[in-house]
């Protein structure tokens, strides 16, 4: 145990090995030209090569007792926890689109676009639409083509519009209590919820302002109206009625069930669903959900060997030897999880890993599980916005 513990550095090649191979191959075949550039190796047999590494490092330990620390660790109640609000959270965006809600979120939020103010318009509807269903990329895929559109055809600043419907997008990706970011963030590092979405808000809701602002400026001036299809307000009370029991402290999960729930009984009363096609919106959207799943769990498993080998002390050790004060060890937390996130193509798989190693600098530094949450997401998501190789950066282009 003593010698495992002086691997220090090393401890962290297995990480290394999936970044490689994951991220590596990815940039090599987006070079290329090719399509889903990211999915010619996946990114769970890169975690696999990563575990073998793993496995191989400190051979004076037995491999049963190697596979004893990753498979807790992929087990621990955290970790599980962390995957049944994905897979709800999942089912839950998926009945919802199911019964109609999210094509009436993003209908109802486009018509109240002012042809006057179209590119701040579309920042602000994507912030909303990205935090009601939880998800950046299905908002920029959603509402990309249609801004892209009004853009051209009424003579405005393209760029910018792109701009404003990703930063948008991960805006409301970071502050909703339905996207894998969020649930992410507060779980690893310790957070209720509402603590981390109040604390988040005021953190992020002055750039959004400014950003607003800015837009504005140089987004140019709207001619016409915008064309939405039609929307029924009836159909978005599923994401209300989410939101408003999240924020008033209730668990998590419970919140979730009473949101699958709610999109059941309304869908079914409007007739915009039947039972069957209910379950199998929630079935389709949990299927979704799968893969983020097991990268958690595999990741979980990675980060335990590391630690038991001594590498979470010593990254800590090294970035705290940095640090002279709290506001510090803020922007090192910050930092870790944005470059990490931008080097994984993954703001979520970025929040996982950073989390423990967040968790221990904070707990050295008085920093609330909060406040670390909400560090660890923002500079998750505003590192990755601006990643030329990130999904919605190529959605829009």
């Amino acid at each position: 145990m003593k010698d495992n513990k002086k691997l220090g550095l090393s401890a962290f090649l297995p990480l290394i090995v999936f970044l490689a191979l994951y991220v590596g191959c990815g940039l090599v075949f987006t070079f290329m030209g090719k399509e889903s550039a990211f999915s010619f190796f996946p990114r769970h047999v890169a975690l696999l090569a990563g575990i073998a590494v793993a496995l191989l490092l400190a051979p004076g330990m037995k491999v049963a007792e190697k596979l004893d620390v990753l498979t807790t660790n992929m087990g621990n109640s955290g970790v599980m926890m962390i995957i049944l609000i994905y897979l709800m959270a999942g089912g839950f965006q998926g009945a919802a689109a199911a019964m109609g809600g999210k094509e009436s979120v993003i209908n109802m939020a486009l018509t109240f676009i002012p042809s006057s103010l179209l590119v701040p318009g579309v920042f602000l509807m994507c912030c909303l639409i990205s935090t009601a269903i939880g998800t950046s990329m299905g908002t920029i895929a959603a509402m990309a083509p249609v801004a892209i559109g009004v853009a051209i055809g009424a003579g405005l600043n393209v760029p910018a519009t792109c701009a404003a419907v990703i930063g948008g997008s991960y805006f409301g990706d970071n502050l909703s209590m339905i996207s894998d970011t969020t649930i992410s963030a507060a779980q690893g590092c310790g957070s209720e919820m509402k603590d981390k979405f109040r604390t988040n808000l005021f953190i992020a809701l002055p750039a959004a302002i400014v950003a607003m602002v800015l837009y504005g400026i140089v987004g140019g001036q709207g001619a016409g109206t915008v064309e939405v299809g039609a929307y029924n307000p009836i159909l978005v009370l599923p994401y209300i009625i989410v939101l408003v029991t999240a924020l008033t402290g209730m668990n998590v999960a419970v919140v979730l069930f009473i949101g699958l729930l709610s999109s059941g009984i309304i869908g079914m009363a409007m007739g915009t669903v039947d039972f069957f096609t209910w379950i199998q919106g929630i079935g389709g959207g949990m299927s979704d959900m799968f893969s983020i799943s097991i990268v958690a769990a595999l990741i979980s498993g990675i980060i335990g060997l590391i630690r038991h080998y001594g590498g979470i002390e010593f990254i800590v050790n090294a970035i705290t030897s940095k640090i002279n004060n709290r506001r510090g060890a803020e922007y090192g937390i910050g930092l870790m999880s944005g470059i990490l996130s931008a080097a994984m193509v993954n703001n979520t798989i970025g929040i996982i890993v950073t989390c423990p190693m967040a968790k221990e600098i904070g707990g050295r530094y008085g920093i609330a599980p909060k406040r670390m949450a909400s560090l660890v997401d923002i500079f998750a998501c505003a590192f990755l916005a601006l990643m030329p190789h990130d999904g919605g950066m190529l959605i829009v282009t």
